[in-house]
């Protein structure tokens, strides 16, 4: 009789997915997944789940497209209702990832809105709570970057934009939902390498990661003694609408090529991460920084 589990070939992490140049392709933000080349991969037929979140309720910033649209295709899987919010422009991309979370069973709370107001930012959580009836994972993930020529060309609106999408509404959301979330809940704010390793040409949205890092690893140590959990996870290049609306033409042909890994990686391969960071195989997990970036260093 054969053996499957002997038959089984590891996946090769530097051909496992898309490794060549990108096309040059340039989107107006906040950049939308229909038009980008190659498509991402998300885990839509890949992801497997083993009910490690069976009757939890999350709510994902930033949840249409992306990193964000894998966790939440993750988090159903794993059997949590998911809430995501996104921008009203980015209605398509919040269907496609509504009808995945049906799909896998579970229900799917849409809130079309920009998180630069508080009053949206604070509400998402009150109509996460009033659709699910609880709160148990917070994913703080929506982000805005876009690339920089200079440091002394960088237009005061756009600073503001950057830190307000970041920052503002991160904590906005996060301090209305801690007094609704108990014991054995979890927050993961989505940081990046740019909090350790940043670009010239990020430079406020890299400022904006670091903060981030420092909200997580200080509210780590304050919630913990109530039981709720505070973590961060800190992706690499990985290849989303972002990315091709970051406005950079000329780099985009060898976006992630310079990792260890030798490619960007796909939003799919983010996910197992909030999920450990999410549910009780994580649970003495807390005020860490996770790192998914192919082997480039923090």
């Amino acid at each position: 009789m054969t053996d499957n589990k002997q038959d089984h070939q590891p996946r090769d992490p530097r051909t496992g997915y898309h490794e060549g140049p990108f096309p040059e392709q340039v989107q107006e933000q906040p950049g939308l997944t229909a038009p980008m080349d190659p498509q991402p991969d998300h885990g839509e037929e890949s992801y497997e789940g083993s009910n490690a979140l069976t009757g939890k309720a999350a709510l994902i910033t930033g949840g249409d497209s992306g990193i964000g649209r894998a966790v939440a295709i993750a988090f159903a899987r794993e059997g949590a209702d998911v809430a995501i919010s996104y921008l009203p422009e980015e209605e398509d991309d919040a269907q496609d990832t509504a009808a995945w979370i049906r799909k896998a069973g579970q229900r799917a709370l849409l809130l079309a809105g920009d998180g630069r107001s508080e009053e949206f930012s604070t509400r998402i959580v009150a109509d996460t709570l009033a659709e699910f009836g609880r709160l148990d994972v917070v994913v703080l993930n929506a982000a805005y970057q876009k690339n920089r020529d200079s440091f002394e060309s960088l237009p005061t609106e756009e600073f503001d934009r950057v830190f307000k999408t970041n920052l503002y509404s991160l904590l906005w959301t996060a301090r209305a939902a801690v007094p609704h979330l108990k014991a054995g809940a979890s927050i993961i704010t989505t940081a990046s390498i740019q909090a350790f390793n940043p670009s010239p040409g990020l430079i406020d949205y890299a400022m904006t990661k670091g903060a981030q890092v420092a909200f997580t690893k200080a509210l780590a140590q304050e919630l913990g003694p109530k039981g709720i959990r505070v973590n961060a996870v800190a992706p690499g290049p990985i290849w989303t609408p972002l990315i091709p609306a970051t406005e950079w033409p000329e780099k985009l042909p060898k976006f992630g090529q310079d990792t260890p890994l030798g490619r960007a990686g796909q939003p799919a391969e983010l996910a197992a991460a909030y999920v450990l960071l999410a549910s009780d195989h994580g649970s003495y997990i807390s005020g860490a920084v996770l790192p998914v970036t192919g082997g480039k260093g923090l």
